[in-house]
């Protein structure tokens, strides 16, 4: 190891299927985070509302995708669900589905969670003055709602980030996927996974610092 001469030039050299493997890791992290939203607001109302029903589906659908694996998910919505429906599914499909239904049942739970955090009085007293539920989340209870809910879902955002390279394992060829086609084309696998742990650091520190500064301001404003 003591003689081990680096190669990042070699490496380097494909330096657009890093560039390409970027951008895919960006596409399925950002989408999936889009689609995770709306689930996850979906979600959160169901298990608000006063439909027991509602409330049993959304609570187990959030229970089996926040109590199993990222990657156990990815396996079975690629390989055992075609299997299932006796179709089939494309990879980058089972990937952006397995993602955001993912990342949906952990944003379902903050949003649930800073909604009920605000005190119940609140909305009593909007009652009390006419407006209907829907005007009271609106325009009482959500504003403050969303200060509380900002530090977890940015960081639950980052972590998403980084679970987003684990779409890989199916073949999306993601940062992570293409730093392995390099490293097999190169046999540089040094080089290679250190190419690629440096991007990720360079995506995710910057927005590591945005979440801190949010963090800080939040705080300070209370």
């Amino acid at each position: 190891m003591t003689n081990y001469q680096w190669d990042f030039f070699t490496v380097w050299q494909n330096y657009d299927l890093f560039l390409y493997g970027m951008w895919i890791t960006v596409v399925y992290t950002f989408g999936s985070i889009f689609f995770g939203v709306v689930i996850g607001f979906m979600t959160c109302a169901a298990r608000l509302s006063s439909w027991r029903s509602l409330q049993a589906i959304a609570r187990i659908y959030q229970e089996i995708f926040r109590c199993s694996p990222l990657l156990v998910q990815l396996l079975w919505f690629y390989y055992a669900f075609p299997l299932l429906v006796g179709g089939s599914i494309d990879n980058r499909v089972a990937a952006m589905l397995t993602l955001s239904l993912y990342v949906g049942s952990f944003y379902a739970e903050i949003f649930r969670g800073g909604i009920v955090s605000i005190d119940r009085g609140q909305r009593e007293a909007a009652a009390a003055i006419g407006m209907s539920p829907w005007q009271s989340m609106v325009r009482i209870i959500l504003p403050q709602a969303l200060k509380r809910m900002l530090p977890s879902f940015i960081n639950q955002s980052i972590i998403q980030f980084k679970n987003s390279s684990l779409v890989s394992v199916i073949s999306v060829a993601d940062l992570a996927y293409m730093a392995a086609v390099v490293n097999g084309q190169t046999y540089r696998p040094l080089e290679s996974y250190t190419v690629m742990a440096a991007l990720y650091i360079a995506l995710l520190l910057p927005l590591t610092q945005i979440a801190d500064w949010v963090e800080r301001r939040l705080r300070a404003s209370d």
